[in-house]
């Protein structure tokens, strides 16, 4: 994300090294280059020029201290001004009401609502044990409801039935009577979108709003639509009385220019961010974190965060004992070890809350390749008997031609994996050494689709 800002800023810091202080002058240039690449990333003129203002206030003047040098200094200045542009904080969900808390959903089609509304629901339900109902109030896109019960079901949250022919207000009010009756703590209400803004369309979310009341009117927008997005942001917060933004397809987007204008332009939190398809894809979106991501800092406590939720913590403690000791990590270890990596979000996603030297690696992953390779990968070891998991040493050709049979490959694939095997093993041991620069490195050779 914001790739083209963080290459101009690294050239920022060469220019300004040997100074001794930030000054008018050789901060004019730094700020105009700050300033193309912002325009650049799709940020709105508005957001940029209050951007521009609050670092040129800050850093003027700035004294370097200690070590700091002045490109230090500014990137500390910028990274602070990032953070306060995008809310300084984590904002949650207020659902401090009485039951059911009604959370309404509001943006155009194609957005991403629907698809928002069965992660959050999947998030409350997990996080905060909360006892969820989704109800879709879109009577007008063709298998819209459908598409939400699809979604509930894989959330494994409950559905209150709509139909085209009802009213979206009768919907609303008939949900909340149902969410009452059966002791739900919160319902979440989709709504429909159009293609752009259209009067009709406000009209509509606006008399929703004003019938339900609800404790949050979150506005879910597309990353990726970049200065529409901002027009849209607009439009909506002017309609509602938004309380919170989620973005979506933030992990699609090379760019950024919503995530840094949309805060700017609705004075409302971005609250959540939408990352894959999957619907474990939701995070909290937290400022600093993501200013840290910008500079190419990367985000390790997101990192953590993704560990802890997808690592089993007796099975991690087995291998760093074998990692440890530099022995005995076999086949199935190493199948353990790639499917952790897919419930951390996939190597590309762990790779870019990394810091720009390893983040880079996270382009070379082809889209669409990951899970593909991984799933291939856990065949493969599967096809396998327990002796050549255990001892990978006897598996020669003909044991290679009966794997691949099984799995459904070619025996060079095969013959990939028990490299790509091979390769873990030696950044293992590596690592045992305390080599962490030295197990990066080699990350590139053996991440599945990194060739």
């Amino acid at each position: 994300m914001l790739d083209n800002l963080t290459q101009r800023l690294a050239r920022v810091m060469k220019t300004l090294r040997g100074e001794a202080r930030l000054t008018e002058n050789n901060i004019a240039d730094a700020l105009r280059e700050v300033r193309l690449a912002l325009l650049e990333a799709d940020v709105a003129l508005p957001a940029v020029k209050a951007f521009i203002a609050s670092v040129r206030e800050k850093a003027i003047g700035e004294e370097v201290i200690g070590s700091l040098n002045p490109g230090q200094a500014l990137i500390g200045v910028v990274h602070r001004e990032l953070t306060a542009l995008m809310g300084e904080a984590h904002d949650g969900l207020n659902l401090a009401a009485q039951p059911p808390a009604v959370v309404l959903m509001a943006g155009l089609q194609g957005a991403g609502k629907t698809t928002t509304v069965g992660k959050l629901a999947k998030l409350l339900r997990e996080t905060q044990k909360k006892k969820v109902l989704v109800v879709s109030c879109d009577v007008y896109r063709p298998a819209a409801i459908e598409q939400l019960k699809t979604v509930a079901d894989q959330a494994g949250v409950e559905f209150f039935p709509s139909k085209a022919a009802d009213r979206p207000a009768a919907i609303a009010h008939a949900a909340v009577d149902w969410a009452k009756r059966h002791f739900h703590d919160v319902l979440l209400v989709d709504t429909a979108g159009r293609l752009s803004i259209d009067e009709a369309m406000m009209k509509e979310i606006a008399e929703l709003h004003s019938a339900l009341q609800p404790v949050e009117t979150l506005f879910v927008v597309d990353a990726m639509l970049g200065q529409d997005a901002i027009n849209t942001a607009k439009a909506f917060s002017d309609a509602l009385p938004l309380t919170g933004v989620i973005l979506t397809k933030l992990d699609g987007d090379s760019r950024g220019g919503a995530a840094l204008s949309v805060r700017h332009i609705t004075g409302k939190p971005i609250k959540y961010a939408g990352v894959g398809e999957k619907l474990t894809g939701l995070e909290a979106f937290h400022p600093e974190r993501m200013a840290s991501r910008i500079l190419g800092m990367g985000d390790v406590l997101s990192l953590i965060e993704d560990a802890r939720k997808g690592i089993d913590e007796a099975k991690a403690v087995e291998i760093a004992r074998k990692i440890k000791s530099g022995k005995n990590f076999d086949l199935n270890d190493f199948k353990e070890q790639i499917g952790q990596m897919r419930k951390m979000g996939g190597i590309a996603s762990m790779l870019d809350k990394l810091p720009a030297q390893f983040a880079q690696m996270a382009g070379q992953v082809p889209s669409g390749m990951e899970d593909k390779s991984i799933r291939r990968i856990e065949g493969i070891v599967d096809s396998m008997t327990p002796d050549e998991r255990g001892k990978p040493d006897l598996i020669k050709a003909s044991r290679k031609r009966r794997i691949a049979a099984g799995a459904g490959v070619p025996v060079q694939e095969v013959n990939r994996v028990l490299k790509q095997f091979e390769q873990m093993q030696k950044m293992m041991k590596q690592f045992s050494k305390g080599g962490v620069a030295k197990l990066m490195r080699g990350m590139k050779g053996m991440m599945p689709g990194m060739r």
